[in-house]
């Protein structure tokens, strides 16, 4: 009789054992599931702590650590599952979370090989081990989404499978290779398990606000649902707060107050509060709190350094913003910072002289992360307007440059500000290449044609080669469809003319004469031409060549910043 109440005792145990852990996992889960992972890792902990064989809660430890994207631990999930492993090398789940630790590697062959064994040993029938290769091929960016949907759809057509995650990693693997309308089929499947599951409408949101403003109703209906579904689901009020942030500073802040009310006490909450004050424009009060923050956390989140250094720049103190960007590029995660970072930083340290040359480098970074053309060629003038308004032309023209070739359709401006920034620093090769670029997209405009002629003449001093007329001949054929517009290129076409006929081993009186007369048909009051007609009436072109070479025609030098070097459209220099 002790020996059957001692059995049953122990089964009892075992039992109650049994569904606390099963309890406390799905606790755990929750957490993930509200993106609380500070309470996430604590249950996780606690339950491991107190059976350390329990595979299931070391898994899903080891999510805890990765699952964020800042502040990953890879190598402490690294380390949780080797070490889980050497004990339990046949177990799926743990296969599959080394897997997972491997894609984020880079390790992808790697990673295949432990999925592959997974499944092969959990016979294609464990819903929970083939989730979890569909979420590690979805959260890693060196996974395969196509892997992960065939994956996560076999995890579907499992018998009894009631898992809502499932169908939500599904749709992110969707998502991730572009196919919206799947995405948002897959999420909706979800709500069949569970219809409070509020991440699914969430993520519909998702789909529509990557389409921009134009689906703001859509979008905002979907998250709407996703708040009266779980009004306790802090990832919506996140994402809310973030995309008014700029646009509708009162609703951001009432979304940071919610989002802050639901998830784990975190020191990035302190930059959030601060960085409100900061879009609040309270850019004393954002410093003030910021340092508060710096006192009573020795490893304060790293963004509070950025946007003290934002806000020391709004109030005009370069010098202590540009020893917080520092501190803030210095101590934070490279993938956090982001280009307007790098752009603003650059701005501070053009106000120190001397830094121009890494200045540059910060405006490269600030280009290559952002996405948005309008505010790469925002960058690039920056830094092209600094060296304008320094006279230095040829870093202006080799900024000017950039901006031709990050834009799609780069406008006459664009081109002018390139070439002609060239043509001024002596630089005529390259001014020709820039208004070579000109001419073709704009072939109707004689200036391209013009500032060609001027940068030929500029090589060809001496006008013996007559690198210039093919340029200037074609000055005057377009320019001639529109004398009004083109007048001062076309008077510098035809001076250009005086001077070869008159000067050149041309030598051809009555063209040099009849190109004066085109000019003053122009402009019957133009001084030099009227100075020139003269001199070259006067001149008897068929006497021998005196001793000392006479002085030629006024205007034999393509000087820059003389009449018609202004592009149609373009901003004068």
């Amino acid at each position: 009789m002790n020996k059957i109440k001692s059995g049953f005792l122990l089964l009892a145990a075992l039992f109650i054992s049994n569904f606390l852990s099963a309890q406390t996992i799905e606790e755990g889960k929750k957490f993930l599931y509200y993106e609380r992972y500070k309470s996430a890792k604590a249950a996780f902990e606690k339950l491991v702590n107190a059976d350390s064989n329990n595979m299931d809660a070391v898994y899903w430890l080891g999510q805890t650590m990765i699952a964020p994207e800042e502040g990953r631990d890879i190598a402490g999930a690294k380390a949780l599952y080797q070490k889980a492993l050497q004990a339990n090398s046949a177990n799926p789940l743990l296969l599959a979370g080394m897997g997972h630790i491997e894609l984020l590697e880079g390790k992808t062959q790697d990673a295949k090989n432990r999925f592959e064994t997974a499944i092969s040993l959990s016979q294609s029938k464990n819903a929970a081990v083939l989730n979890a290769i569909g979420l590690a091929n979805v959260m890693a960016k060196d996974g395969d989404a196509t892997y992960a949907i065939d994956k996560l759809k076999q995890a579907a057509a499992i018998k009894k499978m009631n898992d809502p995650d499932v169908f939500i990693n599904l749709g992110d693997a969707y998502k991730k290779i572009g196919e919206g309308g799947p995405a948002q089929t897959a999420y909706e499947s979800a709500l069949t398990f569970n219809p409070k599951y509020a991440r699914a409408p969430y993520r519909i949101g998702k789909i529509y606000q990557t389409q921009g403003i134009a689906q703001k109703e859509i979008y905002m209906r979907y998250f709407n649902d996703a708040i009266a579904m779980d009004p306790s689901f802090g990832p919506v009020y996140e994402n809310l707060y973030q995309l008014l942030y700029l646009t509708d500073v009162t609703k951001s802040a009432e979304y940071l107050e919610k989002y802050l009310a639901n998830t784990d006490d975190d020191p990035k909450n302190c930059y959030y509060r601060a960085s409100m004050k900061y879009a609040q424009g309270l850019f004393k009060e954002s410093i003030a709190l910021a340092d508060g923050c710096f006192k009573s956390d020795p490893n304060p989140y790293s963004k509070l350094y950025g946007i003290e250094a934002y806000a020391y720049n709004k109030l005009g103190d370069s010098v202590n913003a540009k020893e917080l960007f520092e501190k803030y590029f210095k101590v934070a995660d490279p993938a956090t910072i982001g280009a307007g970072d790098y752009s603003t930083y650059a701005s501070v340290l053009l106000k120190f002289p001397g830094n121009d040359s890494i200045t540059g480098t910060y405006v490269d970074k600030a280009v290559a992360l952002d996405t948005l053309e309008a505010n790469k060629s925002t960058y690039i003038k920056s830094m092209a307007g600094f060296y304008d308004g320094q006279k230095r032309y040829k870093e202006a023209a080799d900024w000017y440059t950039k901006l031709v070739t990050i834009k799609k359709i780069p406008t006459k401006t664009d081109l002018y500000n390139a070439g002609y920034n060239y043509f001024r620093s002596g630089n005529y090769d390259k001014a020709i290449t820039q208004f070579d670029i000109y001419s073709e997209k704009y072939p109707e405009d004689a200036f391209s044609y013009y500032m060609k002629g001027k940068s030929n003449w500029a090589i060809d001093s001496t006008l013996e080669l007559a690198l210039a007329n093919p340029s200037f001949e074609k000055t005057i054929e377009v320019g001639a469809k529109d004398s009004i517009k083109y007048k001062n290129q076309l008077i510098g076409s035809y001076k250009y003319f005086i001077v070869y006929y008159a000067s050149s081993a041309k030598k051809d009186k009555a063209l040099a004469l009849s190109y004066c007369d085109k000019v003053l048909a122009i402009d019957p009051n133009d001084a030099e031409t009227i100075s020139n007609k003269a001199a070259i009436t006067a001149m008897n072109f068929n006497a021998p060549a005196p001793k000392q070479p006479k002085q030629a025609p006024a205007g034999t030098k393509p000087a820059a910043g003389k009449t018609g070097e202004k592009a149609n459209g373009a901003k004068s220099k």
